[in-house]
């Protein structure tokens, strides 16, 4: 991957990540870290609220009425359960849980007994879901999900002529940067659209000048470039199909 320019083209010392720390010391990118002795840090641009029971109960939507959930993350999972305990609804025991990963589906064990229900997972997105939903056309579905739900999930569903209710349960909400404000680093990585959003409601006046900005995924590139950004690392690609690798590859030119 091509440096942007000479101007551009600085060693690389320190990476932000717009990501929560990673629970655990194997991540890739403390691998990442390591190997080319780089300075990281971890910050969530943007955070999760729930929606509350009062104003959830304003959508009119009677959690009764549904057989089956679809969950695409676990702030999903979490939000749902949250809601039925607020409502002071007790999940049926033949509730049937559709779930776009296997991480997703093992997560439901934190409220539910895993065996004894009917848990069903895909690879990673809704279109993986095909074959299992098809053997469950008759279903109501709910779709809990946030005020920035992507529509891949709901545009699947639709087109395939599924019963489904949306549930916005959760809002994500732009985090307080202040204390970011005197600090820099040559990359910042972004992983959405919302924590760009999040820069610019932080820092109106943000300039890019020698930061190298990457970001992982169209609606990310997008969302740089609107903002007539210079976007240095896009992720993923046929070479480098993971942040990681994009990261590895840029610094390995850029620190020659």
């Amino acid at each position: 991957m091509p440096v942007s320019s000479s101007i551009r083209n600085k060693k690389v010392k320190s990476v932000l990540f717009t990501l929560p720390k990673p629970e655990t010391e194997k991540s890739p990118y403390f691998d990442l870290a390591k190997k080319h002795n780089l300075k990281i840090d971890f910050r969530s641009f943007i955070h999760v609220e729930g929606v509350p029971a009062k104003d959830f109960r304003k959508d009119k939507i009677n959690l009764a009425d549904f057989t089956a959930v679809i969950f695409t993350s676990r702030n999903a999972a979490d939000h749902y359960f949250r809601i039925c305990e607020e409502m002071r609804f007790e999940v049926p025991a033949d509730m049937k849980y559709f779930c776009l990963s296997e991480n997703i589906a093992l997560y439901l064990q934190k409220y539910i007994q895993y065996r004894k229900r009917k848990i069903f997972f895909g690879k990673q997105s809704a279109a993986d879901l095909a074959d299992l939903l098809k053997k469950h056309t008759a279903e109501n579905f709910l779709y809990p999900c946030s005020d920035v739900a992507g529509e891949e999930t709901q545009n699947f569903l639709q087109t395939n002529g599924y019963t489904f209710t949306t549930a916005v349960l959760f809002k994500t909400v732009c985090s307080d940067l202040s204390d970011l404000a005197d600090v820099f680093y040559d990359i910042i990585v972004f992983f959405s659209p919302s924590s760009i959003q999040s820069l610019y409601k932080n820092f109106p006046d943000f300039q890019q000048n020698n930061t190298r900005l990457a970001a992982f995924g169209p609606t990310t590139h997008k969302a740089l470039l609107d903002r007539e950004l210079i976007l240095d690392i896009p992720a993923p690609s046929p070479k480098a199909p993971s942040m990681t690798m994009a990261l590895d590859e840029y610094i390995k030119l850029a620190n020659k």
